[in-house]
């Protein structure tokens, strides 16, 4: 939902989050193997579980770089609902008076 105050062109950082998905999965892997060879199942299970969330959110991450970039509203759709022009300033909250003209 656009808010009006965020830039138009905006984009998420897609690419950094799947660069720092693959440095943690490689890692996880790593220290996997490394308690495995040592012989400590407890850690190797840890580890085992941050691959596993790893996994999950490369693939999330993959899926929403294949989506594309999305529709985003212009400046004339807003996200609420148009101030009141009925009700006096004093009456209105300190988050709506910002949008009353000065």
């Amino acid at each position: 939902m656009r808010t009006g105050s965020e830039p138009t062109q905006a984009r998420s950082p897609l690419r950094a989050r799947l660069a720092l998905t693959v440095f943690g999965l490689a890692w996880a892997f790593g220290g996997m193997a490394i308690f495995l060879a040592t012989g400590h199942p407890g850690w190797v299970a840890v580890f085992a579980a941050i691959a596993l969330v790893a996994s999950v959110d490369l693939l999330v991450i993959v899926h929403h770089l294949h989506q594309g970039p999305h529709y985003q509203p212009g400046r004339d759709v807003p996200p609420y609902w148009p101030v009141d022009r009925d009700i006096p300033p004093y009456r209105r909250s300190g988050r709506d008076r910002s949008r009353w003209p000065r």
